[in-house]
């Protein structure tokens, strides 16, 4: 039986037992900013918000966010509350305010300038600055204060998103140990030599075994957390359950290879897709040309220097490919504010004008980058109109945008050219794998996007698309909650009314029923009927 929004439904009806569902993520998943003077609605790039928001949807609760639009304070009551989607009310968004200071600590700090790169290993080093971990505590408190607030009044189930919250769920457990804490950490774990040169990788890890259930992309990335604990901390270990007991309290870790929702690419492409093909052919100047796609945030962990060098590496290679083909690279700016991204998004900017000084013409780029924002619906009109998608990342938890790819594909063309060290190449292994470490075997990737005969292309991508429909976001969450509700308690029975006394003449008169019925029963068995 295929996963669906209703047959999510149904198990989180059936599972949850009557707990209310709370997700905690850094991101919302809707954002109110002004525009023109007023106020407009927009859904967030990000892989983590679109892959939740239809769970939340058919599943209904709270998320607790973080509340970054310079428009949230008036969309949102006086406790920060909101219904979305804004079109469409399904579940409550629960903002936080963040001053400048903490955001800055918590965020760009602690988060992303120390987890970040320490989990991600591609050689960035992380920072450890003791001002940035302390906001990083502060920041976990104050979302405890706000998911505790919105479990008031019964039992609940709080799902806590990523590297953000490490120390969220003990927090919770000690407030209240009823509630059922699971924690999903979308990024890579790494092995137990780098992750414990952190000097508060204890108390992290301490934080994260509050959790009742804790998942990660891959069998992998739970047996590193599994020796990092052993390593680090006094605990009891079933390894054949793989779960780790810490202080009376037990932990489960499993893998939950995370997914997208196929459908969404067929709304997101709506009627006229061809249409605005042809539009964006017509802005950027790509005439009817092949073109690949690359689609990501300005990222070190993504690769994009390294595919960039293997189009140069491509048209040394094959020169008879010059003017035959575009690259085209959304690169969503990502965390500026840091000094690593910004330097990263000048080398990409400078990388693609080199390419396309030592091999462009006056008629022709090879490589066209934009460095902005694109809605979801525009990102599905480039994956259904490119001959293949290039992920290259450097290491990942999964990447999404490759699973996307393939959902966009209904016509069953398009080449993915995947990167080894990423989650989703051990799920789709029909794409052309790669090292992005090195050019020339990118650079053979991108030559076989754009030479893979057709029937191949089919072949792989007829395989893809089983896999990814198959293995859709609702049958993660359905096998995540599936796996929580086992601790979620049963809803206690109310105990039977006591029936009231039978008065004298009731009971006269229900004596004289039962009387009459068995003498009506008797007769029919003497009359043989």
């Amino acid at each position: 039986m295929s996963w669906s929004k209703e047959r999510l439904e149904t198990v989180a009806r059936t599972r949850l037992g009557g707990a209310k569902l709370i997700v905690v993520a850094n991101r919302e998943p809707y954002i109110h900013r002004y525009r023109d003077g007023e106020v407009e609605w927009v859904r967030p790039a990000g892989g983590l918000t679109a892959a939740l928001d239809p769970v939340m949807q058919a599943c209904g609760g709270t998320w607790v966010a973080h509340g970054s639009g310079d428009a949230d304070v008036e969309a949102a009551d006086a406790a920060g509350r909101v219904r979305v989607p804004p079109d469409d009310p399904r579940y409550t968004l629960r903002r936080l305010w963040l001053d400048r200071a903490d955001e800055e600590g918590y965020y760009y700090g602690f988060s992303n300038s120390t987890l970040w790169p320490l989990c991600h290993q591609v050689y960035q080093r992380p920072v450890f600055d003791l001002k940035d971990w302390e906001a990083y505590r502060r920041v976990n408190e104050t979302f405890a204060e706000a998911v505790l607030q919105e479990a008031e009044g019964g039992p609940g189930l709080v799902f806590v998103q990523d590297y953000h919250f490490a120390l969220l769920p003990r927090l919770l457990k000690a407030a209240r140990p009823d509630l059922v804490v699971a924690q999903f950490w979308h990024i890579p774990w790494p092995n137990p030599e780098t992750f414990l040169v952190c000097p508060w990788a204890r108390e992290l890890l301490d934080g994260m075994l509050g959790n009742d259930l804790l998942g990660f992309q891959t069998q992998y990335h739970c047996n590193n957390f599994f020796e990092t604990v052993d390593r680090a901390l006094e605990c009891r270990f079933d390894r054949d359950q793989f779960t780790v007991s810490r202080a009376g309290h037990e932990t489960s870790v499993r893998p939950f290879p995370i997914s997208v929702d196929p459908g969404l690419a067929k709304e997101y492409l709506g009627d006229d897709w061809g249409r605005r093909a042809v539009a964006v052919r017509k802005k950027y100047r790509l005439a009817d040309r092949p073109l690949l796609v690359g689609v990501d945030r300005v990222d070190y962990t993504k690769g994009i220097p390294e595919r960039l060098r293997a189009v140069d590496r491509l048209l040394e290679l094959h020169p008879e490919l010059k003017e035959k083909f575009h690259f085209l690279q959304v690169g969503a700016p990502s965390r500026t504010h840091l000094p690593a991204y910004r330097d990263l998004a000048d080398e990409v900017q400078a990388l693609a004008e080199k390419v396309n000084w030592r091999h462009g013409t006056d008629r022709w780029k090879p490589v066209v980058f934009l460095n902005e924002h694109h809605t979801p619906e525009d990102v599905t009109v480039l994956y259904r109109m490119a001959a293949g998608c290039v992920v290259s990342s450097l290491h990942d938890g999964m990447n999404l945008v490759a699973k996307e790819f393939v959902a966009a594909r209904d016509d069953e063309r398009g080449v993915l050219v995947l990167s080894r060290f990423t989650g989703a190449s051990k799920e789709l292994p029909d794409a052309v794998l790669v090292n992005p470490f090195d050019a020339d075997d990118l650079a053979n990737g991108l030559y076989l996007a754009l030479t893979m005969p057709a029937e191949e292309q089919e072949r792989r991508v007829r395989r893809m698309r089983a896999q990814v429909e198959n293995n859709n976001i609702f049958r993660w969450a359905g096998t995540l909650l599936s796996e929580v509700g086992k601790r979620v308690p049963e809803p206690a029975v109310p105990a039977p009314a006591p029936a009231p006394e039978e008065s004298p003449a009731a009971r006269t008169d229900r004596i004289e029923r039962m009387i009459a019925i068995e003498n009506y029963m008797t007769a029919m068995r003497l009359a043989g009927g």
